[in-house]
């Protein structure tokens, strides 16, 4: 078992940053690879970055790459999303997700455990 808990989002202006970060709880950080996902009301989840068991290996969304990074440090528990020059559209809820496993996949479904996640508001 493995329990996520977001924080960090908040209102932010077009063009500002937010950082992101989801603290995990339970065994094994190392064994999960990681992903950060997004939802808006009545759209699926979006899939936003993710990231490997050892960090080496990440993959972002084109709507995202070169704005946003996703990064972990295995002793703390925790991944983090760097967002940099936000726009509206990135205006969501935004999750974390676990998956058993060395690499992460780009749909939710293939992800073992969630966060409940946390809001992201870019005004314009």
């Amino acid at each position: 078992q493995v329990q996520l808990v977001e924080s960090g989002g908040g209102l932010v202006q077009a063009g500002g940053s937010l950082r992101l970060s989801c603290a995990a709880s339970g065994r094994s950080f190392s064994n999960y690879a990681m992903g950060w996902f997004r939802q808006v009301p009545g759209k699926e989840r979006e899939f936003v970055a993710r990231i490997s068991w050892d960090g080496r290996s990440t993959y972002y969304a084109g709507s995202v790459k070169g704005r946003f990074t996703i990064s972990r440090d295995n002793a703390k528990n925790t991944v983090d999303l760097q967002m940099i020059l936000l726009k509206p559209e990135d205006t969501a809820v935004y999750y974390c997700a676990a998956r058993g496993g060395s690499y992460g996949y780009i749909t939710p479904e293939k992800y073992d455990y969630w966060g409940r996640g946390t809001q992201v508001t870019v005004s314009s």
